[in-house]
């Protein structure tokens, strides 16, 4: 045992101070996250799937970080994740509107301006759509129109589309009109 410290003492120290690091900044970053969940009212399964983001960007962070620690070149990490890489990019390609919904719901987590609970309106001139957001997804919103009709719709979709704010007190208001 004392000869693997002794030997590998360098490797070691800078792992233990590349994890300490890593684990500074992934606290930085949630805690970010967290702040900007509360200050926009954002719902916390919401500020969780950041969550799970920053999770895994450290620790890609932290294979290349502890793999350049140990003694792997930069060229045998450069030929690692490029062809990592490039298999993952032929299968995203086959798959880009998965891609493409990921990144919307992380865009959306930082500026959508609706929130659970509102009532919207998409104008989209083959399917108008008219209903409350009950939930947004890493990949979909999910929606309810007034007839109980449970709407899934694309998040990549719901930032190409225009889309209203329907007032609440307007909904009241017609609700009393009903009676």
């Amino acid at each position: 045992m004392y000869e693997i410290l002794t030997t590998y003492r360098y490797e070691l120290v800078y792992s233990l101070g590349i994890l300490i690091l890593l684990m500074v900044i992934q606290f930085v970053l949630k805690k970010a996250a967290n702040k900007v969940g509360k200050r926009s009212e954002i719902n916390i399964t919401r500020t969780r799937l950041m969550f799970k983001y920053i999770n895994i960007l450290i620790i890609l962070i932290a294979i290349f970080l502890l793999s350049f620690a140990w003694g792997v070149g930069l060229s045998e990490l450069a030929l690692i994740f490029s062809s990592t890489f490039a298999v993952i990019g032929v299968a995203l390609f086959a798959i880009w509107s998965i891609l493409s919904n990921i990144t919307s719901g992380i865009i959306m987590f930082f500026s959508f301006p609706y929130k659970i609970g509102n009532t919207i309106k998409i104008h989209d001139k083959d399917l108008p759509i008219e209903a409350e957001i009950e939930d947004i997804k890493a990949f979909h919103l999910h929606l309810r129109t007034s007839e109980g009709e449970l709407i899934t719709y694309p998040n990549n979709l719901i930032l190409q589309k225009a889309v209203s704010l329907i007032e609440r007190e307007k909904r009241q208001d017609d609700g009393k009109e009903a009676l």
